[in-house]
């Protein structure tokens, strides 16, 4: 399982940690990530999403069903 949010399409971002010496190695920023069972009232059904704080927030302003339905058409939904 890949470390994208399927709300948002965040994913994990490359940068620097920084020594005080300055120098600089690679390291990894990650994505608030988890797994929630939201109950779909439009499909009737549960389903398991993997989603990003930001994608929670999300679901909670806009609703589910709009929230899905705009991951949809941007790509972030594969299932």
């Amino acid at each position: 399982m890949s470390k994208i949010c399927q709300i948002t399409g965040k994913k994990a971002q490359s940068g620097n940690n920084v020594a005080h010496s300055n120098v600089r190695t690679k390291r990894k920023f990650n994505v608030n990530l988890f797994t929630k069972k939201f109950y779909w009232v439009e499909q009737d059904c549960w389903i398991n999403l993997n989603i990003s704080a930001a994608g929670l927030r999300l679901i909670n302003k806009i609703g589910l069903d709009a929230a899905i339905k705009s991951a949809a058409e941007k790509g972030f939904l594969n299932s």
